[in-house]
């Protein structure tokens, strides 16, 4: 528990408040994921091969966070396509914390709950908001460190290329 209270407080520090932009990935390919939802349903990364999948790292605390979760709103309302998802990776708070949250933020995306903060170190997510675009073939293709505005015209026709042609 102490370990978890001091990850929480030096990323509480390390919030990310300038603006990010999308960075191209010359790294490996993306840890493992597996977490439950705020319903209980297991997310695994695996099951979504095949598909566009934004990972993004947040919590409540993060002012950034907060700002650019509408973002992440408008960009799926754009792209309403069954090969593209937003999964929202909670860094360690608790399930009553984040609903106040979605009350005055709702989200059209699932909220993933990483409890102890393990797949957050994992995925190196130590500045948030951390986020990670996946490719249809499970490669990360960029990172953002920071607030982005997801919606925005240049980000949406760089996800828009990744997605897999109409069947």
């Amino acid at each position: 528990m102490q370990r978890l209270l001091a990850f929480g407080a030096a990323a509480l520090f390390a919030c990310a408040t300038q603006a990010a932009e999308l960075v191209p990935w010359t790294g490996g390919p993306p840890p493992p994921l597996v977490l439950k939802d705020l319903n209980g349903r297991e997310h695994r990364l695996g099951d979504y091969k095949g598909k566009v999948v934004v990972v993004n790292f947040w919590a409540t605390w993060c002012e950034p966070c907060l700002q650019e979760m509408p973002s992440f709103n408008r960009l799926k309302a754009r792209i309403d396509d069954r090969a593209f998802v937003i999964l929202a990776v909670n860094m360690a708070e608790g399930e009553a914390r984040i609903g106040e949250f979605l009350k005055r933020v709702p989200v059209n995306f699932p909220v993933l709950l990483d409890r102890d903060g393990a797949v957050s170190r994992t995925w190196r997510a130590r500045l948030l908001p951390y986020t990670v675009v996946i490719d249809p073939q499970q490669r990360i293709r960029y990172t953002a460190l920071g607030e982005l505005d997801w919606s925005a015209a240049p980000i949406e026709e760089r996800l828009r290329s990744l997605l897999p042609p109409p069947r």
